[in-house]
């Protein structure tokens, strides 16, 4: 079955670091294009930034752009997101999804359980 199992997150000052994993398996990892996802408080979700199936295509939402890098090593099936220069306003449920093709379509058909980012200080 395709699983997506996140890790990292956590509480963080402002202007601190937060690194996200993704674990993919039950999949061809590397012919599909991968996104994160978040959810503020009160907020509906909101698409933070993907990145096509070889990693050559990628792309973010502009309240993160300079900040987040978002990255894939298709040999060890790992999807991350590098958060730098944290602002309260990012604060929220980050989830890993999975593309429905190898391009960005933002057609999902699998979600990672999320992991809380709390940024406050």
């Amino acid at each position: 079955e395709v699983q997506l199992v996140q890790s990292g997150g956590g509480l963080v000052q402002p202007g601190g670091s937060l690194r996200l994993s993704c674990a993919a398996s039950g999949f061809t990892f590397s012919s599909y294009a991968m996104h994160w996802v978040r959810r503020a408080p009160g907020k509906g979700l909101e698409w933070v930034s993907e990145i096509n199936s070889d990693g050559k295509s990628i792309s973010y939402v502009d309240s993160v752009q300079g900040r987040f890098t978002i990255s894939r090593d298709n040999a060890k099936n790992t999807l991350s997101l590098q958060m730098n220069s944290l602002k309260p306003e990012d604060t929220g449920m980050y989830f890993c999804a999975k593309d429905k093709e190898n391009w960005n379509t933002r057609d999902i058909d699998a979600w990672g359980q999320g992991t809380q980012v709390t940024v406050s200080s």
